[in-house]
């Protein structure tokens, strides 16, 4: 049966494109829904909800599909594809951009870069913007424009009901305020509305060096932001297997490696001059060069078809215990893998706007994100038992706040750890005026009967 009024693409087990719509980023999420709804219209989204929530089909909304959760696919439900809604508008004198609520940050980025018009984007260019940016929005440029959610001017919106509305500032002006780290909690984003900045020019660096540099490495890495780093410099430093790239030298391919990355709001000889710290420790691979802002973010893609376990702690101080700690953990890292173990600074406009939006974690001063990513299911033991032992060690530096598009399922008290107690209450207030009975479940979930 089609639900009345929807006038996008239906497809069921064995329809020849089924798979292909089905399959997530995590490649642990093997789930089959009982119907997968391609929308091309926000009236198609209401016709799909309604139909859904008058069968009682369980929902699941995909853009992206990169979270590690799979939320993005439901078993046995109604999946809602959004892929074919990705248009980007770009008003360059406005400085904003209307975006589809299926658009990956590919899109946006690209739109935007004739025009030299950024925002803070994920670091994976297949990531769905609409489920990053209603999660928070972490990425390369945050320290100085802020989380990807602090850039949205409004969000269009089908509710549980089917209705259409539109949050911004003015109207459903609590659905807004929690629309900023709430997630996919009280609805289907249709579009979003961004406000972008103009930055010219953009550099990358990326320096290697063997995996035992590892303790000297972040240790200058913390100095150098601990004492003032510009907030037009982000970047991490990461422990991962070395690329087959000509920067990286022979003997290093294919090895465990630490790697000091950054982006930088500016051209290369000022990039390397702040970033003079790093290159003193005189790394054994360099790359240093200006690209467009949009040609940074596809060349650090995170591969798919990988099994993937993330999870995260967010940390007040990082004391020199705490980097022998990171650095140990390490060397259990699956090698060779596309895992990563990634410690990140925030501050600057992250935390400026502590007091503003549901999410207490941004007062951290350091991230530290353990990403598993391997081939073979015999390691799944292996590679969760490491993630969760990187955040073990260094609870005695957390904040006990955590970003969840950094995390899988870790039980409801990770969820309120999101936004604290106060905020998670006033969250369930909201998540009870627009999803009562809660059909929007399949994420990090705001139980609507919740109470302190």
């Amino acid at each position: 049966m089609r639900p009345s009024g929807f006038g996008g693409v239906l497809l069921r087990y064995g329809d020849a494109e089924y798979d292909e719509a089905r399959t997530v980023f995590n490649a642990m999420v093997d789930r089959k829904p009982a119907m997968i709804a391609q929308c091309e219209s926000a009236a198609d989204v209401q016709a799909a909800v309604r139909y859904g929530v008058t069968n009682e089909l369980e929902l699941s909304v995909r853009a992206g599909g990169h979270g590690v959760t799979g939320a993005a696919v439901t078993d046995g439900g109604l999946m809602l594809d959004l892929r074919r809604m990705n248009s980007v508008q770009i008003d360059p004198f406005a400085r904003i951009a209307r975006v589809g609520g299926g658009a990956l940050w590919s899109d946006l980025d690209r739109a935007g870069q004739p025009y030299c018009l950024v925002t803070t984007g994920g670091r994976a260019p297949s990531t769905g913007v609409a489920g990053l940016t209603l999660g928070g929005g972490s990425g390369w440029l945050e320290r100085s424009l802020g989380l990807a959610s602090d850039a949205l001017i409004s969000v269009e919106l089908v509710t549980a009901d089917g209705r259409l509305l539109i949050a911004d500032e003015t109207k459903n002006t609590e659905l807004f305020w929690a629309l900023h780290g709430g997630g996919g909690n009280f609805g289907v984003a249709t579009a979003l509305t961004f406000r972008l900045t103009q930055v010219v020019t953009t550099s990358l660096v990326l320096l290697v060096w063997p995996e035992a540099a590892g303790p000297s490495v972040l240790r200058s890495f913390r100095d150098l932001f601990e004492a003032g780093a510009p907030e037009e410099l982000g970047g991490g430093v990461m422990f991962k297997t070395a690329p087959s790239a000509e920067f990286v030298p022979d003997a290093l391919q294919g090895q465990p490696v630490v790697v000091a990355a950054a982006v930088y709001a500016g051209g290369a000889d000022e990039t390397k001059e702040v970033f003079g710290p790093m290159f003193a420790l005189a790394p054994e691979g360099v790359f240093l060069a200006e690209l467009p802002y949009a040609d940074i973010q596809a060349g650090l893609e995170d591969p798919a078809g990988f099994r993937n376990y993330w999870s995260a702690e967010h940390l007040s101080a990082l004391p020199d215990p705490a980097v022998l700690s990171f650095c140990d953990r390490a060397r259990e890292m699956i090698s060779p893998s596309p895992s990563q173990q990634v410690m990140l600074p925030w501050g600057g406009a992250v935390r400026r706007n502590v007091a503003t939006w549901p999410q207490p974690h941004r007062e951290a001063v350091w991230v530290a994100h353990p990403f598993g990513a391997w081939a073979e299911p015999c390691d799944d033991k292996r590679a969760i038992r490491w993630v969760r032992d990187v955040c073990a060690d260094l609870e005695p530096w957390a904040t006990g706040h955590v970003y969840l598009n950094f995390i899988g399922h870790e039980g409801q008290n990770r969820v309120i750890a999101g936004f604290g107690v106060e905020n998670y209450d006033r969250l369930c207030r909201v998540k009870c005026e627009y999803d009562p009975e809660n059909i929007f479940h399949l994420n990090q979930n705001i139980e609507p009967g919740w109470r302190p």
